[in-house]
């Protein structure tokens, strides 16, 4: 939720972040006029409250026989504070209507749309085969550890089974994940994959892109799509302790999207799918170190990403292919040889307070006073890593090499193709 003081003093500032993501700057403009319209009904309010109380202590002292003329003065007060009271809800309520609408305050990310990013590093040099390389589906079916047909057999297109070693390479990659984001300083949580309206809401999810999203309608839930929703929820309604330095989480879930948006794209394999594991950073900071706290998630992105030793480039992401709650978003995406592309792996956000004004999240500050704090958030592993997984770590007869930090969990260094 856009901060209402940073909309006054800085209007123009929210209007070029609305043009750089590709947004209605008008929404600022409706939003300084609410504004204005609710103070003045709060102000309103408070004078006939005042008012009332004033005529209330006048009823007290005057004569016994003055006092039923005055007493239907008090009911018409009445009635003209229970006006103004109602007039400072229905203003209010637009107010937070309009606020859900803008968009956090971009920070620094070019203006666009998703082909203009900004590259900013490649490491390692696009892998190369004296082969004809076959993609991550066929050698997933060719080493018995992908199997499409039967996931869209039991439960429809873009669902799949991971069979065996494919089970164990998952695995492998979420528990090398967890204890790096443990030496880190991140306490793991297996959170609920389903939450209430207000969470979902809260994260910034259920704006333009709330078709993505499984909804129950009976139980009135959702199922998440990253656990960075449940974890941004873990603390709402709180004042949290950050005396100590920021909250750091790493949340592992079953992760659900809909890719309403998507039909006939990447349709094949696993790139883009219905239902796979994640585990994702999660940190609750004081404002000014969020910048800092999201250079430590890229960082610990770029050695997750060293272990599995696949090429891959870091980029900015532009204004308008940002998520409602990020203020800026760096993505890492590997290389994939069959595509001769590099595709998203990762990503992290600085959501700064956008998410804890939503859901009401807070800290002391040196003084006492309570503070809204900042989040952020980062992918350390997920399901879709296979894709570049295998297809970098090919050889000429469909075996796979198990990148080293993977061989203890998977038990193998080569995966070799089923007869």
């Amino acid at each position: 939720m856009i901060d209402l003081k940073l909309l006054r003093d800085n209007p123009d500032v929210v209007r070029a972040s609305q043009v750089t993501r590709g947004e209605d700057p008008q929404l600022v403009d409706a939003l300084l006029e609410a504004d204005e319209a609710r103070r003045a009904a709060i102000r309103s309010a408070d004078e006939l409250r005042q008012e009332q109380k004033a005529f209330g202590r006048k009823i007290g002292q005057a004569d016994p026989a003055d006092r039923p003329k005055l007493l239907e003065g008090a009911e018409d007060l009445k009635a003209r504070v229970r006006a103004a009271e109602e007039e400072q809800k229905t203003a209010e309520a637009r107010v937070v209507e309009l606020q859900m609408k803008i968009s956090n305050v971009v920070e620094g990310a070019p203006a666009g749309g998703e082909d203009d990013f900004v590259v900013l590093e490649h490491v390692g040099t696009p892998t190369e085969f004296d082969f004809e390389p076959k993609d991550h589906l066929d050698l997933g079916e060719g080493l018995g550890i992908i199997d499409m047909k039967r996931g869209t057999k039991v439960s429809g297109s873009r669902f799949y089974y991971l069979v065996g070693d494919g089970a164990f390479l998952e695995l492998g990659l979420m528990m090398l994940a967890a204890e790096k984001a443990r030496a880190r300083g991140f306490e793991l949580v297996i959170p609920p994959v389903l939450v209430n309206p207000e969470i979902m809401s809260g994260t910034g999810f259920l704006g333009e892109h709330s078709d993505e999203i499984y909804y129950l309608e009976r139980d009135e839930q959702y199922l998440v799509g990253t656990s960075e929703v449940a974890l941004a929820g873990y603390h709402s309604d709180e004042i949290i302790d950050l005396s100590d330095g920021p909250r750091r989480y790493a949340g592992w879930s079953t992760c659900f999207r809909r890719e309403a948006g998507s039909y006939g794209k990447d349709t094949r394999g696993i790139l883009r799918v219905h239902q796979f594991n994640k585990l994702e950073m999660f940190v609750y900071c004081r404002p000014d170190q969020a910048v800092e706290q999201h250079r430590a998630l890229l960082d610990m992105e770029r050695e997750m990403l060293a272990e599995i030793e696949v090429p891959y480039r870091i980029i900015d992401t532009a204004g308008g292919d940002l998520g409602q709650s990020a203020a800026r978003k760096f993505d890492t995406e590997a290389w994939v040889p069959t595509q001769q592309t590099y595709r998203e792996l990762t990503s992290t956000s600085n959501c700064t307070t956008f998410q804890a004004r939503r859901l009401n999240i807070r800290y002391r500050d040196d003084n006492g006073k309570p503070q809204t704090a900042a989040t952020l958030n980062g992918t350390l592993a997920t399901t879709r890593w296979l894709v570049a997984l295998l297809e970098n770590h090919q050889r000429a007869d469909g075996s796979v090499v198990v990148p080293e930090a993977l061989r203890r969990f998977v038990g193998k260094d080569v995966l070799e193709p089923k007869a």
